[in-house]
């Protein structure tokens, strides 16, 4: 019997942050304030464990009302019609069991309906009580993705060549979780 521990995702201490290329040239930020999620931890199994992220795509940030509506709108995101942008783990590669252990997260990544596989490196950073007394830790994830695997295409040509917004985005996931009261529960 393995010991399963479930952790939820704090969202006031998690933040999940992506830069595009704008114009070629310099390199726009923005990142997403509301999101949650659960992890799940297979201590003598890692590779079992799992992680389950929900996003509100309309709580995007860019820093510019504008731009930031035309992201949720059918353009991109689409908000009206997609409003989660979800990631499901499906395998997880490489032990964490002391900080800065770094390990591989795969699943499918859905946006806009669309599923699409990618892959995480992700590093962990330790567990801790907090003042309260629950058991926290913390995790951290980058990968890079095309935004038309999902069908996310607009775009401006520029006169000089290339277009308006690049079609890399850098993905920066920084998680801090907090244990379920319970223990964990024995699984088969």
């Amino acid at each position: 019997m393995a010991q399963v521990t479930t952790w939820h995702i704090d969202p006031v201490h998690s933040s999940v942050e992506f830069a595009v290329k704008h114009m070629m040239f310099s390199t726009v930020r923005g990142r997403f304030k509301k999101l949650t999620g659960t992890i799940q931890t297979d201590e003598e199994n890692p590779d079992r464990s799992t992680v389950y992220v929900e996003i509100d795509a309309a709580s995007i940030d860019t820093g510019a009302p504008d731009r930031d509506q035309h992201l949720r709108s059918a353009d991109f995101l689409d908000v009206e019609n997609f409003p989660a942008i979800v990631f499901q783990s499906k395998q997880i590669a490489g032990a964490h069991a002391k900080p800065g252990d770094r390990f591989r997260v795969g699943g499918n990544l859905t946006i806009r309906g669309r599923s699409v596989p990618v892959t995480l490196d992700a590093t962990f950073h330790g567990v801790g009580k907090d003042p309260w007394g629950h058991q926290r830790a913390g995790f951290s994830a980058s990968t890079e993705i095309d935004r038309r695997d999902w069908g996310l295409e607009w775009n401006q040509a520029l006169e000089t060549g290339g277009v308006l917004v690049g079609y890399t985005l850098k993905v920066q996931v920084d998680v801090e979780a907090v244990q379920e009261e319970a223990k964990g529960q024995a699984v088969a």
